[in-house]
């Protein structure tokens, strides 16, 4: 079991000023800002040669500097995984009677190699507006506002009503590894205990490729919402024997029309209050066909030719639906023997109110094959309701919107991929990706090379959220 160490001295030391000169014209919250952002990014956390739990005691460190208290602070670390520790931070409120607002963001990251960056990955690099180094957008820069939101409130003394809670957690990006967010629900739902969560997943996007270039921020997106990530294993079998003597059930070909079972199948459509907000919304806006077609099955789910429109975008496609698809390979034991055995992975993005088991057995029935056995891997994920589109949750971002990037809307939307909101969702609070920071259309980097978030979506991010966090905490 992971060891908590809650009332512990935190020995570290803040980490040395940054080598290289602070802008001129960042005030010096804004500054510090900065060199918070710059140790996360400086400090590796990719699970093949970094430490999230050096990087949770710098940050621990950093808070206790600012006035947090020792039982404020509880760094946790599985022995069995002593380099994916994490952190939770608890700034209590006024209120007794307001349940907590939870702000999480994980800390891990890819793997980056130096060979193939045109800049070292690991070292926050300032040039041409944007920061560049892994885990600027995925998800470092939420983190460093996160705990810059909370050590602001310690420096000054101020006290929300609500109670603010913390969780900087390890274990989102490898599929397998240590989950921090997972371990908490499970093992410490008192400490992370919340009316909703605050976590990746919105965000705005530009109609170039940096504001401070020419583009505009043209959508900002809160994410009510996402899919259940699962993989399953395809396998045939039979006894093989000399490849001079083809036998009729070969296990390659057995294998290979089920997977063509799979390819020609499309998972029904279907709609949450989330994507059929997102579809009406995002539709009117677009001023095009794919556009009209969005407004129309999102009044029409049966309208064929609009969802024929729809499908066209991968995007809108899976956005609407269920998708299985075979990402791996695996067959054979000699070129000069009939395989003996043949399998295939099986990714899907499961839309919500389906259970990883309803999709096996979908899968089963679609290939039709006895034969050919569908297994669900571990880890098997749950499979939580979407948080609702609560009004008090979605009218406090929508006006800050409008105060920040007027002209723009502010747009749910369900992501077809999965965060560490499913481990909270799968325990009861509510979790809800959000808006305020932005990235280009080509993704940013995240997850290949240089990996980049532009500068003033940092700063300005960091003064949305500082507002949406007070309006969600009361004053």
């Amino acid at each position: 079991m992971p060891m908590l160490k809650t009332g512990i001295t935190l020995a570290l030391a803040l980490a040395a000023t940054s080598a290289l000169a602070q802008p001129a014209q960042l005030s010096p919250q804004k500054a510090e800002l900065r060199e918070l952002f710059k140790e996360m990014i400086e400090t590796d956390t990719s699970i093949t040669t970094g430490s999230c739990t050096l990087a949770a005691e710098r940050v621990a460190a950093r808070m206790k500097a600012a006035g947090f208290k020792d039982d404020q602070l509880t760094l946790f670390a599985d022995p069995a995984h002593p380099k994916e520790g994490g952190l939770v931070a608890v700034l209590p409120g006024s209120s007794k009677t307001l349940k907590p607002l939870l702000l999480i963001a994980h800390i891990d990251v890819v793997a980056a190699k130096r060979a193939d960056w045109e800049r070292d990955p690991y070292t926050l690099i300032d040039e041409d507006g944007y920061f560049y180094g892994r885990g600027t957008s995925d998800t470092k820069g939420l983190a460093a506002i996160w705990t810059d939101i909370l050590v602001q409130h310690a420096k000054a003394g101020t006290r929300a009503k609500r109670t603010l809670k913390m969780a900087l957690t390890c274990g989102e990006e490898t599929n397998g590894a240590f989950n921090g967010a997972e371990w908490l629900a499970a093992n410490k739902r008192e400490l992370i205990d919340a009316e909703f969560a605050l976590n990746e997943g919105g965000g705005g996007g530009t109609n170039g490729k940096a504001v401070a270039a020419g583009g505009k921020v043209v959508e900002q997106a809160i994410q009510v919402g996402e899919k259940t990530f699962a993989n399953y294993q395809l396998e045939a079998r039979n006894p093989g024997g000399h490849s001079s003597v083809p036998r009729p059930d070969n296990a390659i070909y057995q294998l290979a029309g089920a997977l063509k079972k799979i390819e020609a199948h499309s998972f029904p459509l279907e709609f949450t209050d989330t994507t059929r907000t997102y579809f009406k919304v995002a539709g009117a806006g677009r001023g095009d066909a794919v556009g009209k077609a969005m407004v129309a099955l999102a009044d029409n789910p049966a309208d064929k030719a609009a969802e024929a429109v729809v499908n066209a975008e991968p995007f809108l496609h899976s956005n609407l639906r269920t998708t299985c698809v075979a990402t791996m390979l695996d067959a054979g034991h000699a070129r000069n023997a009939l395989p003996q055995r043949a399998q295939a992975n099986v990714n899907c993005r499961i839309f919500p109110g389906h259970s990883v088991e309803a999709i096996r057995q979908e899968l089963s029935a679609i290939i039709g094959d006895p034969g050919v056995t569908v297994t669900a891997l571990a880890p098997l994920r749950p499979s939580p309701p979407n948080p609702p589109l609560d009004p008090k949750v979605v009218e406090p971002a929508r006006k800050l919107v409008a105060k920040y990037f007027p002209g723009v809307p502010l747009v749910p939307v369900m992501a077809n991929g999965y965060t560490d909101a499913t481990f909270l969702g799968a325990v009861g609070i509510p979790t809800y990706g959000v808006p305020g920071m932005w990235g280009d259309s080509d993704g940013n980097g995240v997850h290949g090379l240089n990996e980049r978030l532009e500068v003033a979506a940092l700063y300005t991010g960091r003064d949305f959220l500082g507002e949406l966090v007070a309006a969600y905490a009361g004053k």
